[in-house]
């Protein structure tokens, strides 16, 4: 009987992950839901991009996610150049009295001819292309659409920019797009592409960057915090 005390004693028990102390955690944040897109009527542009404001839904969402982020300590929080990642970030900037950074690098997947909201109207119709996207695991089976390779080489510039411009140690913010969270899951688990672009808007997840820069994927989709969570295409 002692001796299985003692053994039990000097044994080592198990604990939360705690990231290391030279690594940084990013954590992630997809925009809320924005307007609805219409036929007939694109959403503005930025660069190229369709820039749709968040809805009412998206504006609780964005209050949730502040809500639920509002004891995290990070030393720094990124936007894209589209509005509504500025618009989501807004309720926690203000609560923290931070200034988003606009990081152009972390703007969505760009659609070539289905931008504009197009594309979402081609999801709800069940068009061929987007089965075709699908299927393939590549978003430029769309005309004009942006090369995954080119996709991968921005964001991972992005990721880098946010560690280099935070303390190791610390936590950083990013608010960015369904299709940017995906890929940014899928390059850090080494999965297929389109493995985890079904991230829910207001949803939360986890990259953690380690000093010589490998990444692991902490969580994904968190999304307790949402009282009205929206899909893929939100």
């Amino acid at each position: 009987m002692l001796s299985a005390m003692s053994e039990e004693a000097t044994g080592f028990e198990q604990h939360r992950y705690v990231p290391p102390p030279d690594a940084v955690e990013v954590i992630v944040v997809r925009h809320g839901a924005s307007v609805a897109a219409l036929p007939g009527k694109r959403f503005p542009l930025v660069d190229g991009q369709g820039d749709p404001a968040l809805s009412e839904v998206g504006r609780g969402q964005a209050r949730s996610v502040a809500r639920e982020l509002a004891d995290e300590r990070f030393s720094g929080m990124f936007v894209s150049n589209l509005r509504r990642t500025q618009e989501t970030a807004a309720p926690l900037a203000e609560a923290n009295g931070s200034e988003p950074t606009v990081l152009p690098g972390l703007r969505e997947i760009f659609l070539g001819d289905l931008e504009g909201g197009e594309y979402r109207i081609k999801v709800a119709e069940g068009d061929p292309l987007v089965a075709e996207i699908a299927a393939q695991e590549r978003w430029d089976v769309i005309p004009g659409a942006e090369s995954l390779a080119d996709f991968e080489s921005r964001l991972r510039s992005a990721i880098e920019t946010i560690v280099s411009s935070v303390p190791a140690g610390t936590v950083a913010v990013a608010v960015a797009h369904g299709a940017v969270i995906g890929q940014l899951c899928a390059m850090a688990s080494g999965s297929r592409p389109f493995a985890f672009i079904h991230a829910d808007n207001g949803s939360i997840s986890r990259l953690v960057v380690h000093e010589d820069g490998r990444w692991l994927l902490r969580s994904f989709n968190e999304t307790r915090h949402l009282d009205e969570p929206t899909g893929p295409v939100g």
